[in-house]
């Protein structure tokens, strides 16, 4: 409790599905995307993984692509930068999110590379509109990993039972771990996508 009040519950946001839905190397020739994705997102997601988890960074992953494509390194890591910088969030979005934080701690929290902290963060802009920004690069943590031991951490810095605390993500997965430690888990889908939550959230707070 802080000057006698009790803490604000905390918000979580994903970002990737969730508040942006654009693609590294989009801006790629078509066939050269399709030989990235075929690579990196498809079938086997080890590297992709050990990517988002810190033990790989951006140019040993667009190096390791250049070697099994073929593709220019040069080529594909200013592509990347380019396309990391220019990734498309809705302004509306991030406001209504901001507006939240008079009664919530509000917590960007992404599995992500370290590209997302590098370029795209400060190309967006994003901490203005964050308590925090919680990337699974710099945590060494997927959201799933040892039971949503992640969303605990911040619970317990902040001093609020994850009961009182609210997640906005896409991933099924990450839904089930947040929903079994008891916070509550508004998935958000193609059928209802964030823009839909917040409109019910916010009448409601």
């Amino acid at each position: 409790m802080l000057n006698g009040q009790s803490p604000k519950p905390i918000l979580f946001c994903d970002f990737d599905g969730v508040l942006c839905f654009d693609k590294y190397w989009r801006s790629l020739l078509p066939d050269e995307f399709e030989k990235v994705q075929e690579l990196l997102f498809r079938g086997d997601q080890t590297i992709v993984n050990e990517w988002m988890r810190g033990k790989r960074t951006s140019e040993e992953v667009s190096q390791l692509i250049a070697e099994k494509t073929g593709i220019s390194f040069d080529y594909l890591w200013n592509i990347f930068v380019q396309d990391c910088k220019t990734m498309h969030v809705s302004i509306d979005l991030l406001e209504k999110l901001d507006s939240l934080r008079e009664k919530y701690i509000v917590i960007l929290i992404t599995g992500n590379m370290d590209s997302f902290g590098r370029f795209t963060k400060p190309a967006l802009n994003l901490n203005n509109y964050f308590d925090h920004i919680s990337n699974s690069f710099d945590e060494g943590l997927l959201k799933t990993d040892n039971k949503g031991e992640v969303f605990l951490r911040y619970c317990d810095k902040y001093g609020v039972p994850i009961e009182q605390c609210i997640l906005f993500d896409d991933s099924k997965s990450v839904h089930k771990v947040f929903s079994e430690l008891f916070g509550i888990a508004h998935l958000v889908s193609t059928e209802r996508n964030l823009e839909s939550h917040l409109e019910h959230f916010v009448i409601k707070s």
